[in-house]
């Protein structure tokens, strides 16, 4: 299958996404609308809304200009090449966070086994349905299991710190990508509008900070006031209601109490002030700092931690949870690393 014609699949994939999530009705609105309204009862997380935001991120990521800049950065997809089998391990924090370790494998013609998550396995599986249905070349390109990989030339696998040690001893004598967990952060120079911390609201709470892109610490110039930050996020309140995420508040307070810890209590969520990167479901972390420039050298000393970097000089605020196509996962190119690998 020529580069054009994948770009061309995929630009249609998310022409159809767009279009089953908006107004114009497709044979796939049913069942997606289905699908958005019934992940909950399977992934109590997973709840309309953020659903809805994940399958919106990718759609919208999906037209044909994005995909050919993305990948006329690799002159070799053009050229001919053996296609390889590539196992996929997808994990299932937030939505389809495997989709574009999906895409990378098939936009470089290769073929693709995918051990799906148990927390998150219809929504790929029915992506993959209206890719098929627009080029059915796919069909015989795409394999979903839930048991164990098979048959595959490389691997690329993400999960937690813990489950990575199983990945390098299963698939670390073939060609791999492991993932392992990481955090984002913001950093609050002081001169932030109201727009700015609300937006950056939506890099804290959305997926109820499940992702490796949600900011789980901000760095605060010194006696910055933190009900400025608070006053601009009472749209999130509502979270507290979510059984999951306010059994976490709940949890994390009486562990704060008891440890007399001290925090902000926001209703919703604590704000600790903690030198770590790392915050539990219901904690902001922050840290104060008198220069900037000692915490950009601190955040080169912890990139291995970090998955992006979320303020004005940086990724903009709200944008942290809507990465483009070449904002690979880790820093690691997917497409380099499928063009060595063929």
């Amino acid at each position: 299958m020529r580069l054009k014609e994948r770009i061309e699949s995929f630009s249609e994939l998310g022409q159809v996404l767009r279009d089953s999530l908006g107004e114009k009705a497709t044979r796939y609105s049913s069942e997606l609308g289905d699908l958005i309204n019934t992940q909950q009862f399977k992934n109590a997380w997973f709840t309309p809304e953020n659903v809805r935001m994940a399958i919106k991120a990718i759609a919208n990521e999906l037209t044909y200009g994005n995909l050919e800049k993305w990948v006329n950065s690799y002159p070799e997809l053009n050229s001919e090449r053996t296609s390889i089998n590539v196992g996929v391990v997808m994990a299932g924090n937030i939505p389809l966070v495997g989709f574009h370790d999906f895409l990378a494998v098939l936009i470089s013609d290769h073929s693709l086994t995918a051990k799906t998550s148990s927390k998150d396995q219809q929504l790929i599986v029915f992506i993959n349905k209206i890719l098929c249905d627009i080029n059915p070349e796919f069909r015989n390109r795409v394999t979903f299991t839930d048991g164990l990989l098979k048959g595959f030339d490389a691997v690329i696998a993400t999960g937690s710190n813990n489950s990575s040690r199983y990945f390098e001893y299963y698939f670390g004598k073939y060609p791999h990508i492991i993932r392992r967990n990481r955090n984002s952060a913001a950093i609050i120079r002081g001169e932030e509008t109201e727009k700015e911390i609300s937006d950056l609201g939506l890099d804290i709470f959305s997926y109820f900070g499940l992702g490796c892109r949600s900011v789980s610490k901000i760095y605060l110039p010194d006696g910055y006031d933190i009900s400025k930050m608070t006053q601009n996020w009472s749209q999130y309140s509502t979270l507290a209601n979510h059984s999951k995420y306010g059994n976490n508040y709940d949890y994390n307070k009486a562990i704060f109490i008891v440890s007399k810890d001290k925090f902000v209590d926001t209703g919703y969520l604590l704000i600790r002030e903690s030198k770590e990167l790392t915050s539990p479901i219901a904690v902001l972390n922050y840290e104060f700092y008198n220069s900037i420039k000692d915490v950009y050298q601190h955040i080169k000393e912890i990139s291995n931690l970090i998955q992006c970097i979320v303020s004005r000089n940086d990724i903009p605020f709200g944008m942290a949870q809507l990465p483009h196509l070449w904002d690979y996962a880790d820093g690691i190119d997917t497409i380099d690393f499928l063009l060595k690998k063929n």
